[in-house]
């Protein structure tokens, strides 16, 4: 049986990290490579690409900092708006299947439910902007693609609300967190494994490819909360392996948190398209987050375990 080559973009970010295992255990994937590429140049996107020659290409790299975007708008829009075009031409030109992550911040929050995949985009920041535009760069370009539209990532490693709230928790007694911006947190494991079983729908022996299914996806664990229900889910439960006593924590408004980028006060997505195009339902939050705290927990443990003398 012939194994399949996919390509990640990114694979030392937390989604990234994560795809590496979930896609692992996809039947008819067999190398996962992850090339170091230069988003800012194109002509390294495609060497990387073409040298490959890959059936699936995941691009996780992005450039993520919300708040430095708004001083760096011209890098961000190579990394985020126009390599995802780049890809998506490879991907096309090859015949292969594209999956692009993208994110909540396309939309400016004025909603009053849950955002939908036809829900007309309106970034209020930079970021927003440059994933936005990667969006529709691969739109134009077509081929078989997906982009998965998530919010709040989080996982066990890099850089995010989580690790910052334990971190911040071994520092202080007392945490300002805001509570008037509302989301799903999503970890990047869910977003691994939810990802491994959208292509294992798209691989042979059907026949490679999405069947008319090309198109965006919004992909977010179940429930919401605000960033304070966040903050509060994660250090309210017992952490003695890490040792982190919970600090007291304050809910504050928006206002009381200034910072270069508008965020949106509505981060809610609607994934009804997922589950009825896949037969796929996201975990609630809190079940993914006691995961995630269970696999930091373990990874503390074991460091402690193993100390030789």
């Amino acid at each position: 049986m012939t194994k399949l080559k996919t390509l990640v973009f990114g694979g030392t970010g937390q989604v990234g990290w994560e795809l590496q295992t979930a896609l692992a255990g996809v039947g008819q994937i067999g190398a996962v490579e992850c090339p170091k590429v230069d988003f800012a140049r194109p002509d390294s996107i495609r060497e990387a690409v073409r040298a490959a020659a890959p059936a699936v290409i995941v691009n996780a790299a992005a450039y993520t900092a919300v708040d430095k975007a708004e001083s760096e708008p011209e890098l961000a829009m190579a990394i985020n708006g126009a390599a995802p075009g780049v890809l998506a031409e490879e991907a096309k030109r090859l015949g292969s299947i594209l999956v692009h992550y993208s994110t909540d911040y396309v939309f400016d929050g004025a909603n009053k439910g849950s955002y939908a995949e036809s829900d007309a985009p309106h970034p209020l920041n930079v970021y927003g902007r440059t994933k936005l535009a990667g969006d529709e760069a691969i739109q134009a370009v077509g081929g078989d693609y997906l982009i998965l539209r998530t919010s709040w990532v989080y996982g066990a490693r890099g850089s995010n609300f989580l690790l910052t709230m334990l971190r911040l928790a071994k520092e202080r007694e007392e945490l300002r967190i805001v509570d008037d911006q509302i989301g799903s947190p999503t970890s990047s494991e869910c977003i691994a494994q939810t990802t491994a079983e959208i292509l294992a729908h798209a691989l042979p022996p059907t026949g490679l490819g999405l069947g008319g299914r090309s198109g965006i996806y919004n992909l977010t664990c179940a429930g919401e909360t605000t960033w304070f229900g966040f903050a509060r889910a994660i250090l309210t439960r017992p952490n003695e392996s890490a040792g982190i006593a919970a600090p007291r924590l304050i809910p504050i408004k928006t206002n009381e948190f200034p910072r270069p980028a508008m965020r949106p006060a509505n981060s809610r997505l609607c994934c009804r398209r997922m589950r009825e195009t896949f037969g796929l339902v996201m975990p609630d939050w809190k079940d993914a987050l006691s995961r995630v705290l269970d696999t930091l927990n373990e990874g503390t443990s074991s460091a402690r375990g193993n100390t030789s003398l």
